[in-house]
């Protein structure tokens, strides 16, 4: 929430900056080129700097600090709490894998078994005609055509997303009136063609009158048989 308010406006405008000359950049080239060149691009900012230092250290102009040592001492290392919670999710998903795999070989769905007999098969025909560098391939040729549309996407996707709340933010006031007159102005024109269809729907067509019930005739009185 701080970068997308723009808090921090030097943090936020290095994001910023980042994220749409990177996605710029895979929509123009593959991913590997761009990490590639990310790498390479801050490696010559590193590598000059660390000779700089070294130079100075040599000339005792400098103790011996490296330039990069709050990076190097910044700990990345998981505690013990991260650790046990990562190795429990592992072996959730081992046990999990184990207890599918368990259930499709002994023939628990036959339905799910039958699949995975077929997938088997196909997977031999894939085994003989490919191999891993012949996937590696297959694989980077396909993210590099369909990361290019996502890149447009995303890149959009990253302009709303920096600039849509900190407008709302700016312009809140101006934007809930502008709000509140379109909903009023909805009502309005609601209101209005409710009363023009009431004005031009014919009448409802009058009730037939109910007829009277006929009423039955009395039943003939049934003579009684003399002996």
């Amino acid at each position: 929430m701080d970068l997308v308010y723009w808090r921090n406006m030097r943090r936020t405008g290095v994001v910023f900056t980042g994220l749409v000359i990177g996605l710029a950049s895979v929509f123009q080239l593959s991913a590997i080129t761009v990490i590639s060149h990310i790498c390479l691009g801050a490696m010559c900012v590193t590598f000059p700097l660390r000779l700089y230092y070294k130079l100075l250290e040599l000339l005792g102009w400098n103790a011996g600090a490296h330039p990069f040592q709050s990076y190097l001492d910044n700990d990345g290392s998981l505690t013990d709490k991260d650790t046990v919670m990562l190795v429990e999710e592992v072996v959730l998903l081992i046990a999990f894998a184990v207890t599918e795999f368990k259930r499709l070989l002994f023939i628990d769905s036959m339905i799910d078994s039958i699949k995975f007999v077929v997938l088997l098969y196909l997977l031999t025909y894939v085994g003989v005609q490919t191999n891993g560098l012949t996937l590696v391939i297959t694989g980077e040729f396909f993210v590099r055509n369909w990361s290019q549309p996502l890149a447009r996407e995303n890149e959009a996707a990253v302009i709303v997303l920096f600039s849509i709340p900190l407008l709302y933010k700016k312009q809140q006031v101006r934007i809930r009136k502008v709000v509140r007159a379109v909903k009023a102005f909805v009502k309005k024109i609601n209101s209005l063609c409710l009363s023009l269809y009431e004005s031009v729907r014919p009448p409802p067509a009058p009730e037939p009158a109910s007829k009277p019930a006929p009423v039955a005739a009395p039943a003939p009185k049934q003579k009684a048989k003399s002996k």
